[in-house]
């Protein structure tokens, strides 16, 4: 009984030196997953941010196209709202108020059913079918990306416009 506890005990101490040789031939892998984490947190930052002014373009971008599009809404309505180019402007401006420094233009133009060449003031004696009238609002805003980066433009100009046709 002597002998076989002496045996066990040889065996596990040759078990430890095994681990410890084990553990002493293998790299040290404390650390690693922090280091991995330092080289790719930079790279996580560009995409967020670029992600982030995208987003922020994108709203903008849909700002300025509703502007547009309830600018025309306003002078599509009637002849009289349809010759009301300020009007027309300033349902632009109220519908975009969250885009800073939207700037807005009217229109409206005529057109003869027959394909004839006209415009608003000559139509009555110009165009001998129906007169169609159209009504015309561009909108744009020139936006700063909130982090200049290197390769791209420092300002960006969105435009949207909207064509209708006005009531008859």
């Amino acid at each position: 009984m002597h002998r076989v506890m002496i045996e066990s005990e040889k065996s596990g101490t040759r078990g430890i030196r095994k681990q410890i040789l084990r553990r002493s031939l293998l790299p040290n892998e404390s650390g690693h997953a922090f280091v991995e984490l330092a080289l790719m947190l930079p790279l996580f930052s560009i995409i967020i941010i670029g992600a982030a002014e995208f987003a922020r373009l994108t709203y903008a971008l849909n700002e300025v196209s509703n502007a547009a599009h309830a600018g025309v809404q306003f002078g599509a309505q009637n002849h009289i709202n349809a010759h009301n180019t300020n009007g027309m402007q300033q349902a632009a401006t109220n519908d975009g108020q969250n885009v800073k420094a939207l700037k807005a233009t009217a229109s409206n133009f005529c057109a003869c059913s027959n394909g004839t060449t006209i415009t608003c003031a000559n139509a009555a004696t110009a165009c001998s079918a129906r007169i169609i009238q159209y009504v015309q609002v561009n909108t744009s805003v020139s936006m700063d990306p909130l982090f200049h980066l290197p390769g791209l433009p420092t300002t960006y100009t969105l435009h949207g416009q909207a064509i209708m046709r006005a009531e008859q």
